[in-house]
């Protein structure tokens, strides 16, 4: 598959908080830190740009572990590789060559970047002192970052999808486990009840359930019943979990399609959550998870057999009466103390959650999207999108969403991440009253050279031709048709 959109920043990121994540969620004993970290150097990891195989200093290691430990608020941003300071600028081009280029740009929209590097080399050879001449790539990356696009009728589009498969398969042995924090590690699944549910349209449907444990504990952190199992629902249940007790270190998930959604890939990630999957046929994996499933039809559903008519409103709410009153009150057998008891007992790594904001905002998904020339707009989910009319310079944009809520498209940079404005649908109704706007007028970056003269509309590099054709002293290559006519003319006249 193709490259991130998050780009190379975000994958060292990731590599970072994959390496260090485990000291976070299960911190060593004190004095037994160097060790780790020693063994941790010792290991190979996979380059995320190259995929080659890597190894990091105990040094560098440490770094990135009290680096994230302190920033207790975003980890991963922590990780990340910073943005250089000179990013977005060239420092191969002047001034004045920068003001040519854009200058030739305006007067020839048509030609193509390899005609303008061609006459620009022309014209720094007829005047040295405007500087040695750039690259061709460096003239290329100019004219793209100033949004000086060739003026054709043909426009280029990039249908191919740039998407990353994140699937990392978590190495547990066959044995019973248990995460030594609370908070340290989560599990989450969906559950196929068995007791229909009267729908509003009068339609009996079989509802799902979203379960959210802790490891260490045994505590239901929340649950609700939906009815699809999709990753809308797997989000805002997750995200009533993560308000309701802390941000875990990691959760593990099996690998089905709402868990490994790129929305929900791309949250967890944000809020600094590793997530494991199960090994595919593996359920043992999360044996908690399915032995809660078990209480579940044994106490809750059995207790609801005599309900002719449930409603999945009514079932919501005795779920949630019997999970807060009954379950995590009751003592677990093998825990020997309840779930509540044991999650207040217990050390917590957790961290402080985000509000309901900042958790919409997270669980969305990055893509890149091609904007049209013709109209300033661009394709996403099936639904056209208006692009303001200051960025229309842009070929490549890189938009944030969540494709269950359309309602809140974002525009953002690809270096920094931070969000430029906000996108919505195109309106047809509201412009078939032939009403526009004016373009929004964009300032040059570099000043602006006169227009070259009247009088001379041939193009340097044609004009260098003819003086070099001259100057080889060969007869003339074509006969005139009239007698009268001189047999040679002046090729600069």
């Amino acid at each position: 598959m193709g490259r991130t959109v998050e780009g190379d920043r975000d994958r060292w990121a990731r590599l970072r908080f994959m390496i260090i994540g485990p000291l976070l969620a299960a911190p060593p004993e004190p004095g037994a830190l160097q060790q780790t970290l020693v063994q941790l150097a010792a290991r190979h990891w996979r380059h995320p740009v190259t995929g080659e195989a890597v190894r990091f200093g105990r040094s560098t290691i440490e770094r990135w572990y009290y680096a994230a430990k302190n920033a207790r608020t975003d980890p991963v941003a922590a990780l990340r590789r910073g943005v250089r300071k000179d990013a977005g600028r060239q420092r191969s081009l002047s001034t004045a060559i920068g003001a040519l280029l854009y200058a030739q740009y305006h007067a020839h929209p048509s030609w193509t970047v390899q005609l303008h590097y061609d006459n620009l080399a022309v014209r720094l050879r007829e005047d040295p002192a405007l500087g040695a001449a750039p690259s061709y790539a460096s003239v290329r990356r100019y004219f793209a970052a100033q949004g000086l696009f060739r003026q054709a009728r043909r426009s280029v589009r990039d249908s191919a999808a740039r998407a990353e498969a994140r699937e990392r398969l978590a190495r547990v042995e066959v044995r019973s486990y248990e995460s030594a924090h609370t908070n340290a590690l989560w599990h989450a699944d969906f559950h196929h009840g068995t007791h229909p549910v009267l729908s509003r349209t009068g339609v009996w449907q079989k509802p799902v359930l979203l379960g959210v444990i802790d490891d260490h504990s045994r505590l239901a952190c929340h649950l609700q019943w939906y009815l699809a199992e999709t990753a809308e629902t797997f989000v805002h249940g997750l995200s009533q979990a993560l308000q309701k007790r802390a941000l875990p270190r990691a959760l593990m998930t099996d690998n089905g399609a709402p868990m490994l959604a790129a929305e929900v890939t791309a949250g967890l990630h944000t809020l600094g959550i590793v997530h494991e999957t199960t090994l595919p046929y593996s359920p043992y994996q999360n044996a908690k998870q399915e032995t809660f499933w078990a209480s579940v039809e044994s106490r809750l559903m059995a207790m609801l057999e005599g309900c002719a008519e449930l409603t999945l409103e009514r079932l919501n709410e005795a779920t949630q009466a019997w999970v807060e009153m009954e379950y995590n009150r009751r003592s677990h057998s093998e825990l020997g103390c309840s779930p509540l008891a044991r999650y207040g007992d217990g050390t917590d790594v957790g961290r402080e959650c985000p509000g309901s904001e900042r958790l919409r905002q997270a669980f969305r998904t990055e893509a890149v999207r091609t904007q049209r020339r013709s109209d300033g707009t661009f394709s996403l989910e099936s639904t056209r999108f208006e692009v303001p009319s200051r960025y229309r310079h842009l070929a490549r944009l890189t938009v944030r969403y969540a494709r269950w809520d359309l309602r809140t498209v974002e525009l953002i940079d690809p270096l920094s991440g931070t969000p430029i404005c906000a996108l919505y649908p195109l309106d047809k109704t509201a412009h078939a009253s032939a009403a526009r706007r004016l373009h929004a007028v964009r300032t040059p970056t570099v000043p602006i050279l006169p227009d070259p003269p009247a009088h001379s509309p041939m193009a340097p590099l044609l004009r260098a031709l003819m003086v070099e054709y001259a100057a080889t002293g060969l007869p003339p290559a074509y006969v005139p048709l009239s007698n009268d006519a001189p047999l040679a003319e002046d090729p600069l006249r």
